[in-house]
């Protein structure tokens, strides 16, 4: 409710001899007016000086140059930003936060993140039971926490011999909860999706072992059903050009989309053989991917690249002689990140890793820094995709990622310019999420065995 209702309101209620109750009063909307900021709005606009933000309950109101909003805000509660950076809260396109279910566990990793500037995760498939209560507490605020939208499974039976799966379905037969369910070509598609959609899930992924006709099939009905896909980029034994072609929304992992120039694709998940990169460009842009990239640039779809993912750990595969083999070296995976950046896809920041109890900032920063470092994306690019992409991924751009009046009050409050250096990402004075403030200096850091990284 607006100020000026509110306090009409009370004044009727007054004249009347009656009065809100301390409870309604304690839960009107307060209205806090951010001064003086210089706003980096996520649209991939440039940076705007010296600008005053309206808040009232959880969403934005207002922006304008400094003191335009003075007389609008009234009463509302002043926080000077002067010399302060405020961007869009930050957006983590691929986590996993309930294989296995642990409570412990995620909360902390949910807190380092939201300490960290992470408003929102799209969580892609666990334990929906555990992940679905994590995302109420989280919006009504009982714990600290990004808010949460998830993804219920499908894939061929093959998968469903996983030993994750048993971890994130106990109760269940394998391949038969409504959020980790087998497909075949007896499935009947509407009903299954009807039970992923009764998880409260936001989309389906579509992870593994299904052919081309199924992944379509189960597109077309999540579709109709108001539901997105999430799917891997390569299911095995459909192509990415066949995932692209049925309509996915966002595709993960840039690295899978180089088996498509492979005579010959991996028949299952299960094999994991890496990409022959021998048969993509040895220099410059690879003309199969870049059909790939021209068809998801027609569509739209949405690339979760999680390439840092890939950098990070190709060093430690390669010193352990009993770990497997990635699916790409990390100089292809920057390559073809940088081919999608070139070809105007929309990449999200996506990482699909836990940073150790020793770091005490969030997994997404590596990818930011994975976007302007190896990627050679601009600052204020890596920032859109971490915002603005990374919201319209989640499927919920009309609500956050991006500063603009009636979008919920999501930002991050910064002491140095993260255009200038991205690392200025963790230069946090605080995070506001939904309008409530989460100073930096109150962040407690994980212990190892929250973490569960004690020996």
């Amino acid at each position: 409710m607006p100020r000026s209702r509110r306090l009409t309101l009370l004044t009727a209620l007054a004249s009347l001899g009656l009065a809100l109750s301390p409870a309604a009063a304690a839960d009107a909307p307060q209205a806090t007016l951010y001064t003086g900021a210089t706003v980096i709005d996520g649209t991939g606009d440039a940076a705007h000086a010296d600008q005053d933000i309206l808040v009232e309950g959880e969403r934005i109101v207002a922006i304008g140059a400094h003191d335009v909003l003075a007389s609008r805000a009234g009463a509302a509660r002043r926080v000077d930003l002067s010399g302060r950076f405020v961007i869009p809260g930050l957006i983590d396109s691929h986590v996993h936060l309930a294989t296995p279910p642990n409570r412990k566990r995620a909360e902390a990793i949910l807190r380092r993140q939201l300490y960290g500037g992470v408003t929102a995760v799209r969580d892609m498939a666990d334990d929906l039971r555990a992940v679905g209560d994590l995302a109420r507490a989280s919006l009504v605020g009982e714990i600290a926490a990004p808010d949460i939208y998830y993804a219920a499974l499908m894939a061929g039976p093959p998968f469903f011999a996983d030993p994750r799966v048993l971890s994130v379905s106990r109760g269940f037969a394998p391949g038969t909860a409504p959020w980790m369910q087998a497909i075949d070509a007896d499935t009947d598609l509407r009903t299954a999706v009807t039970l992923a959609r009764g998880t409260s899930a936001t989309a389906i992924k579509i992870y593994a072992d299904l052919p081309a006709e199924r992944v379509a099939a189960i597109t077309a009905e999540a579709h109709r059903q108001k539901m997105m896909i999430w799917a891997h980029s390569a299911v095995f034994p459909a192509r990415p050009a066949e995932v692209i072609a049925a309509g996915a929304d966002v595709v993960s992992h840039v690295c899978y989309l180089g088996y498509e120039a492979q005579p010959r694709m991996l028949a299952a998940y299960e094999d994991r053989t890496p990409v022959d990169e021998t048969r993509l460009a040895p220099t410059g842009d690879d003309p199969v991917v870049g059909r790939l990239y021209r068809a998801m640039a027609k569509q739209g779809t949405i690339l979760d690249a999680t390439g840092s993912l890939f950098v990070k750990f190709e060093a430690a595969r390669k010193a352990d002689p009993k770990a497997k083999p990635l699916r790409c070296s990390g100089a292809r995976t920057i390559r073809l990140t940088q081919q999608a950046w070139r070809a105007g896809i929309p990449i999200a920041t996506g990482t699909d890793f836990v940073n150790p109890a020793s770091n005490s900032w969030p997994e997404v920063h590596a990818e930011l820094r994975y976007l302007t470092d190896d990627v050679g994306m601009p600052p204020l690019a890596a920032i859109h995709s971490a915002t603005l992409v990374g919201a319209r991924a989640a499927g919920q751009d009309e609500d956050m990622g991006s500063i603009e009046p009636g979008k919920l009050a999501n930002f991050v409050v910064l002491t140095a310019d993260p255009v200038a250096d991205i690392d200025n990402i963790e230069r946090i004075e605080m995070t506001v999420k939904r309008g409530r403030e989460y100073r930096r200096t109150d962040y407690v850091a994980p212990t190892p065995s929250e973490l569960g990284d004690e020996d």
